[in-house]
């Protein structure tokens, strides 16, 4: 396979954001996805998120398992930091990082089988703990790398582009996120990026686990009639429940909106995240409410995207477990090996 690399020069013009950076300094390799892949259409929301929020693409770790969807790390944030585990196992490795070193971003990409399948135990367990990051799930409902056979997030019903019929009822991981504890679920569609910008944006400065399922179509195997993950069926059936406009407390808005119109919700870094109701009666803070508006909308067919849940006093692994402010891999031998003494003491608090 040939591959060609992107030139490093940049035109002199490019527009710059607060840290000097240019949209290109978020970017990566040249992606080798088929042409029109919804997973490149997810790299450059992520990338578009990045760099208007400022960020430093060095201070971002991002993390995947296998399969179509983790390849795509390789084609944004070149300059971050970047493991790429074995399948299914990227929230325990994550989880590992996170706890050595706090200071970083924690951005998870995963697939639909990577998450729903192998992955599903380690899945669940990142969401109950807390574990702060970003995980984005690139859900097409195949499984592309193999030829497309049906993964464990596909419809009952949906044909396969071989006129197959899924007869098992799918693993719906924003129903389980809610369920399990995170405090920032989304879904997002890989063709609506003026929508997912906002929602891995409000993500990245979410203080707990921050969950977001994109619809991510497979041009290869899954974007035929009678697909029901295919560009055409999710533009008919998409049920926005909110659009989220993210802005930090220097631009924030002053004008009155309407009574209902929109709910402000505080961030844990001081940034606010506004969110513009579509729905009468909707309230994107009661996860209970959250779960049952999933599954009347998923009952009649559609497929609800937005801002569906989030806790805007969110905390993380870190003060459940009361670790160390200092990031563990900056601490010294003293620190992390007080002595006998401090052990003995430790051990009789458990007796």
């Amino acid at each position: 396979m040939t591959y060609i690399a992107k030139p490093k020069l940049h035109h002199p013009t490019l527009a710059a954001n607060k840290v000097g950076y240019t949209r290109r300094d978020y970017e990566g390799k040249i992606s080798t996805l088929c042409a029109g892949c919804g997973h490149d259409s997810i790299s450059a929301a992520i990338i578009q998120a990045c760099w208007e929020l400022d960020i430093e693409p060095h201070r971002v770790a991002k993390l995947s398992g296998i399969g179509c969807s983790s390849k795509t790390p390789d084609y944004f944030l070149g300059a971050s930091h970047g493991f790429n585990t074995v399948h299914g196992r990227m929230p325990s490795v994550l989880t590992g990082a996170n706890l050595a070193n706090r200071e970083l971003l924690y951005l998870g990409v995963s697939g639909d089988g990577d998450s729903a399948s192998i992955g599903l135990g380690q899945f669940a367990h990142a969401m109950r703990r807390g574990v702060r990051m970003v995980y984005i799930v690139e859900n097409n409902g195949v499984y592309g790398l193999t030829k497309g056979q049906f993964s464990a997030t596909a419809d009952r019903g949906s044909k396969s582009k071989k006129g197959v019929l899924n007869p098992d009822s799918p693993v719906d991981l924003v129903g389980m996120a809610l369920q399990l504890g995170a405090s920032y679920v989304a879904r997002g569609f890989s063709g609506d990026k003026g929508q997912l910008v906002p929602l891995i944006q409000g993500a990245i400065r979410h203080g707990g686990a921050a969950f977001i399922d994109v619809i991510s179509p497979c041009v290869a195997f899954n974007n035929h009639d009678g697909s029901t993950r295919s560009y055409d069926y999710v533009r008919e059936h998409n049920d926005a429940v909110s659009r989220i406009d993210f802005i930090d407390l220097a631009k924030e808005v002053t004008a009155e909106p309407a009574p209902g119109e929109v709910i402000t919700l505080p961030q844990p870094d001081g940034s606010v995240m506004r969110l513009r109701k579509l729905h009468a009666g909707y309230d994107p803070t009661d996860r209970v409410a959250a779960m049952n508006q999933v599954q009347a909308l998923q009952a009649s067919g559609e497929v609800v995207t937005g801002l569906l849940y989030v806790d805007p006093d969110a905390s993380d692994l870190h003060a459940a477990l009361r670790t160390s402010a200092t990031p563990l891999n900056k601490l010294d031998e003293t620190a992390l090996c007080p002595g006998t003494a401090a052990l003995a003491k430790i051990n009789a608090s458990f007796r």
